[in-house]
């Protein structure tokens, strides 16, 4: 388990033109929807999602309608394309958050995919006392900006050099943030390598491994289950993700 940044090698070829087959996921997500109706739901309570790198809300409307639909108040970070963490972007998102838990009255779960999934953590580590939990998806947290397929998008981007963001956002990455935390992450992903995504295993923090692309892990059935059943998580008696009955046939060990 990561607990300082790792210089890892990025995704192989194979696995980065296995990307393609994010295709097939959007197909399995509608197709999968009757079945995903069953999963846990939650108590009403605000959520944010973030997008991943050259993103934008479009790209989580589908697991932001899946979430609606599981009963909680859901919206989109609204800052347009994520574009890496441009000036005043931090800002906006503290707003966000803080905007979130003063209309809604109650603490704001945190879903980011990639990036934003980074985002996510940070975040969560600056205003610990307004977020309930944190999920990422197939967010390299704890490898270098090099262990990923992305980093030459995410210079040209932001204009910036990907292991030159700064330091008071974007240090000790790896460690989880003080509140439930947990990372979704594929070992075939093809953009991030997946040791850079998997959590640090603790009392509050864990790792849930599915089969899924990077760029189809927004709208994955099994992404879209874990993510809704560690959203239901009761506030004060967090437990961790269950493998069991048929999650056993469907979620590696």
């Amino acid at each position: 388990m990561p607990s300082a940044i790792k210089a890892l090698d990025p995704p192989s070829t194979i696995n980065l033109l296995l990307e393609a087959r994010a295709i097939h996921e959007l197909g399995a997500y509608f197709t999968a929807l009757p079945l995903l109706s069953l999963a846990p739901r939650g108590d009403g309570h605000p959520v944010i999602v973030f997008p991943g790198l050259l993103a934008s809300d479009s790209s989580t409307k589908p697991l932001r309608t899946f979430l609606e639909g599981r009963g909680y108040n859901v919206c989109g970070w609204g800052c347009g394309w994520n574009r890496g963490l441009k000036d005043g972007l931090q800002d906006q998102m503290l707003d966000l958050i803080q905007d979130q838990y003063a209309r809604h009255g109650r603490r704001v779960s945190l879903v980011g995919w990639s990036l934003g999934g980074i985002y996510a953590r940070q975040l969560a580590k600056l205003v610990p006392d307004k977020v309930r939990s944190v999920v990422t998806l197939g967010s390299p947290f704890g490898g270098s900006p090099k262990s990923t397929n992305a980093w030459r998008a995410y210079e040209w981007a932001s204009g910036e050099s990907a292991e030159e963001a700064p330091n008071e956002f974007a240090g000790t990455l790896p460690e989880p943030p003080p509140v439930p935390t947990t990372a979704i992450f594929s070992r075939s992903d093809g953009i991030c390598a997946w040791q850079g995504c998997v959590e640090e295993s603790g009392s509050i923090s864990e790792s849930i491994e599915i089969y899924s692309s990077h760029c189809g892990m927004g709208f994955n059935p099994l992404a879209l289950y874990a993510v809704a059943d560690r959203l239901a998580q009761p506030e004060h008696d967090w437990q961790p993700f269950r493998r069991d009955g048929w999650k056993q046939l469907v979620f590696p060990a």
